[in-house]
This record gives structure tokens, sequence and C-alpha cells, in this order.
């Protein structure tokens, strides 16, 4: 039988696609680095809030601090010295649990997400451009601000918050939580959802921007050219040094929506009206130094640690 007639051209509906292995049956190189991304993400965010969480107490007992009677810190060092001196020195760990528990997830949702959003946006050759940074650090910060951050952190700053009373009522994290949602219900632990939108949005936008162009400044004209661990630390304190002084104002606003006292706000904008008309402009930087040192400290340690094991599984997992 002739071929002709009977053979007949066969048009794949899907084409090859760059991610494609030249073998034809890869998985998308998205799914996988995402995957990589949540598992490496979650180990970092468990190591990284343990070596930090200190300077973060710290910053938070002075953005909740206020002006006149009830001003009670005169500044890091003050805050440091009244509150080992009241509660010993594990109780600049107070609310570390919430932490704990929160940056797990945080840190998995953060990398994983980043890590799709930038395969979907990178060109031919992988790079990503300057819209493509801010985007996937944007979609990076938004999906962690709706799944991890905004529950943790209103839970954090509550049971900071609560220390703060002559008589404290939240006995451990479970427990806490408890008297939180009885109080307020569920929506109790997603105050400020706005707020911790636009900060980690912001956050991780300024952050990834900066990290990866730094790389990219570094790698030069070749991409594959690898970056040594603590060159990454030095981008990523560059990298978080921006991304305080970018949205520092917002984090005030945000944990000031999410204290035992944010029923006094109708919402985010009356929260930074009334901070502007009675504290002045100056409060929106309440806590700078404090969050600058553990930001710093915090981007650097992340990025190292999150590379190591990107890097680790490279070399095995597929």
């Amino acid at each position: 039988m002739s071929d002709k007639g009977t053979m007949r051209t066969f048009i794949n509906p899907y084409p090859r696609r760059p991610w494609m292995a030249e073998t034809g049956a890869a998985a998308p190189a998205g799914q996988t680095k995402g995957l990589k991304g949540i598992v490496a993400g979650g180990i970092t965010g468990g190591i990284e809030i343990c070596i930090t969480y200190p300077t973060e107490y710290v910053k938070t007992q002075l953005q909740l601090d206020e002006k006149g009677a009830n001003k009670k810190y005169n500044g890091i060092i003050d805050c440091a010295k009244k509150t080992v001196k009241q509660n010993g020195f594990f109780g600049l760990y107070r609310g570390l649990s919430v932490l704990l528990y929160g940056s797990i997830p945080k840190s998995a949702v953060r990398f994983g997400a980043f890590e799709t959003f930038k395969q979907q946006l990178v060109d031919e050759r992988g790079q990503l451009s300057t819209l493509g940074k801010l985007g996937a650090g944007l979609g990076a910060g938004v999906a962690e601000a709706l799944l991890a951050v905004t529950p943790m952190e209103t839970v954090k700053v509550k049971f900071i918050n609560d220390q703060r009373s002559a008589n404290p009522k939240f006995k451990g994290f479970f427990h806490g939580v408890g008297q939180i949602v009885k109080a307020e219900g569920l929506t109790g632990v997603y105050k400020g959802v706005t707020a911790t939108i636009m900060k980690q949005g912001s956050n991780q936008a300024i952050r990834f921007y900066v990290m990866e162009t730094c790389k990219d400044v570094y790698k030069g004209d070749d991409p594959n050219k690898p970056v040594p661990k603590l060159v990454v630390g030095a981008f990523g304190a560059i990298a978080g040094a921006a991304s305080v002084f970018g949205n520092t104002p917002i984090d005030v606003v945000k944990t000031r929506m999410q204290g035992l006292e944010a029923s006094k706000y109708k919402n985010t904008m009356d929260c930074a009206m009334t901070i502007w008309r009675n504290e002045g402009p100056k409060a929106f930087y309440k806590g700078t130094i404090p969050r600058l040192s553990r930001v710093c400290l915090d981007v650097a340690i992340t990025f190292m640690i999150y590379d190591s094991f990107m890097d680790l599984f490279n070399k095995f997992w597929h």
C-alpha cells in the first residue's frame, strides 16, 4: 500500500516549551522549582527566625509604644534592659513559638511562589526583566500575606502586646489563639490584612528585585556563573535595607492594626491618619533601627541558607 493518502501529517497541539527536556517527558520546570522552593524555604524559615527573633521583639515593642503617659521605653537598649529585668533573658523570646509555627509555612509559600512566578516570567534565555523581577517578588509577597503572614503576625503582635499589660492573659500559643478566636472570631486573626498585603507585597518586590539585580550584575555575561554564599549574604543585606526604608511606614500601620487596641481604628487609612495627626510623620519610622538590624541579618541569612539548600537539591532532585 502506498504511503500517499494513508500517512497524515501529525500536528502536535501541544508544542514543545522551553522548559521541556530534549527527551520529551520532563515535568514543567516551574512545577519542580516551585516544589523545591517550598521545601528549601520552609527549612530556611525555621532556622532564620530562631537566630533573629529578639530584634523582632524589640522592634514590635517600640512600634506599639505611644507618646505621653503610656510611653514605656526610651529606645532599643532601654527596651531590651527592661524586658530582661522584668522577664529574664528569654523574655526577649516572648511570642517566638507563634513566629516559629508561622515562619516555616510563610517562608515556604514565599519562595515556592517566587520560583513558580519566576518560571512563568523568564524570557527565552531564562532571564527576568525589571518588571519580571518586581512582578515575581510582588506575587510572592501577596501569596505569603494571604496564606501565612496575616494570621501569624496578628497573633504575634497580640502576644507581645499582652505582655505590656499588668496582668498578661495569654498562657501559651494555643491558649492565646483560643482566647483571640473566642473574643473576636476567626476574623480576629486576620486583622490588618490590607496593610499586611501592602507590606509583604512591597517587601518582597523590593527584596527579590534587588537580589536578582545584584546577582545579574555579579554574573555579567555568564548567567551560569556561581555566586559565592558570602556574596549572596551581602546582596541579601542590601536587599533587606532597601525594603526597610521603602516600607517601614506600612509596617508601623500594620503593627497598630494588629495590636490589642486595634478596635479604636476604623480601618487602615484611619489608623495611618490617626498616627499622623497625634504623633507626627516621624512616628511612621518608629522601630526603624532595630528593624534595620533584624531585617538585614534576616534577609542575608535567609538567602544564604535558601541558596545552599537549593544548590543541594539541584544535585539530586531533578
